[in-house]
């Protein structure tokens, strides 16, 4: 089959989304993958912290990352992926910050909070150069 529509014309070349799309699913990155893994050890974290209001705001900054990363993933345009991204980078530094207030009042040693810290981190660094990637090629 060649590359013409119905028409007889020939098919646009894939914009950004559809070349995106074609390498599978955002379970499939990296990142996603990561960032549940991170959103995993801060449920597991805090799970009998009885403060609850931020156990609640950890929890939701550390589930943030990887429903943005799949939010941005499923639009249909770069920029709007960029854009999640970006929110996703975000809720890492969120996580980041909580972590430390977290061992300042000792709700986790330093040595939890140093793992949190600098996976938040890594994941952070990562997330900017897709970022760097995403802008390069489709802007």
């Amino acid at each position: 089959m060649n590359n013409e529509n119905v028409a007889g014309r020939p098919e646009p070349a894939p914009g950004p989304a559809q070349v995106r799309k074609s390498g599978g699913t955002f379970e499939n990155l990296e990142i996603w993958q990561d960032a549940i893994t991170l959103a995993t050890r801060v449920y597991q974290r805090f799970q009998s912290c009885r403060d609850y209001e931020f156990r609640g705001q950890i929890r939701a900054a550390s589930v943030s990352v990887s429903s943005n990363i799949a939010e941005g993933y499923e639009r249909d345009s770069n920029a709007e992926l960029i854009r999640f991204l970006f929110i996703a980078k975000g809720s890492c530094g969120e996580v980041r910050s909580q972590s430390h207030l977290a061992h300042r009042v000792k709700l986790i040693d330093e040595t939890a909070a140093n793992e949190l810290i600098g996976e938040s981190q890594r994941l952070s660094r990562r997330i900017q150069k897709l970022i760097d990637i995403r802008r390069e090629k489709f802007s």
